[in-house]
């Protein structure tokens, strides 16, 4: 049966529907179990259940097993055949009217290959995971970037296991400190290029949109402030985050950010975000 483009704009007017694509975006490449997609936004497992179907039916997420669970992620294919078709039949090409497919490399004005590319991670609390991540690539690279990271509620002080294990691996933890995205998202705050999610719970919340049309991943990383027993036992759950972490930061450390057009650098962020941590 051929899916028509009217098809697609029919099954989104729903709010409930166009929430859920939302949501699976935000965490695109993941894919996520109808149980969390239900408890995130708030809709009974039967209405949720119709909702997926729906969306199913006409292109716009893919379903997939996972061991016993099926899980539910965006399906990219069928989105950029609704925004083409915007592009080409409602707007008519009109660039005053809908920006351009594929964007280019520059940003506004100022081409990314001018300046020390700008990152932001982002987790709920800011006290390990987005910290590790600010920490790794500051040291890393930091003669390319320039770093920071926010809480979406940030923690009134940093996990101290987190900063003993970054400080034990030489890093520099003085200037280290918990952050709001508020402090991001005034008129005075930096623009970005790079803008990550390191947990789940970051990526399912509603964030406004970050100006300057920065690129976006979801690189969701266990949170091992979560984890329990003796200390040797927690700061394990410290170190494979860490370690998961740093595996996905050498990898984007590593792009050549500036040979890549806007295209291929958000392809290579989502395959990082698909890349097995080595034991």
């Amino acid at each position: 049966m051929e899916i028509q483009i009217t098809d697609r704009f029919a099954a989104l007017s729903h709010p409930a529907r166009f929430d859920v694509l939302r949501l699976l975006m935000r965490r695109h490449p993941d894919r996520v179990p109808a149980g969390e997609i239900a408890e995130v936004l708030g809709v009974r497992a039967n209405t949720l259940s119709a909702h997926l179907a729906e969306l199913m039916r006409v292109g716009l997420i893919e379903r997939e097993r996972v061991g016993t669970s099926l899980r539910y992620g965006a399906d990219l294919a069928g989105l950029g055949e609704v925004t083409a078709a915007l592009w080409t039949d409602c707007c008519r090409g009109r660039p005053d009217l809908c920006p351009p497919l594929g964007l280019s490399m520059t940003k506004g004005d100022r081409p990314m290959s001018d300046t020390r590319y700008r990152v932001l991670f982002i987790c709920t609390g800011n006290s390990a995971r987005s910290i590790f991540a600010e920490s790794i690539l500051r040291k890393l690279a930091g003669d390319r970037f320039e770093v920071f990271s926010a809480g979406t509620r940030p923690q009134s002080e940093l996990n101290p296991l987190a900063v003993k294990m970054l400080a034990d691996k030489g890093y520099d933890t003085t200037a280290l400190r918990a952050k709001n995205v508020t402090e991001f998202q005034g008129a005075d705050a930096p623009e970005f290029d790079f803008v990550f999610t390191v947990c789940d719970r970051a990526a399912n919340e509603e964030c406004p949109t970050w100006p300057g049309q920065p690129l976006t991943a979801h690189w969701g990383t266990p949170d091992p402030v979560k984890a329990e027993g003796t200390e040797a036992e927690r700061m394990l759950a410290f170190q494979q985050a860490y370690g998961m972490l740093r595996h996905r930061i050498s990898a984007f450390a590593a792009l050549p950010l500036e040979a890549l057009d806007r295209i291929a650098q958000q392809t290579a962020l989502d395959d990082i975000a698909r890349q097995e941590t080595p034991e």
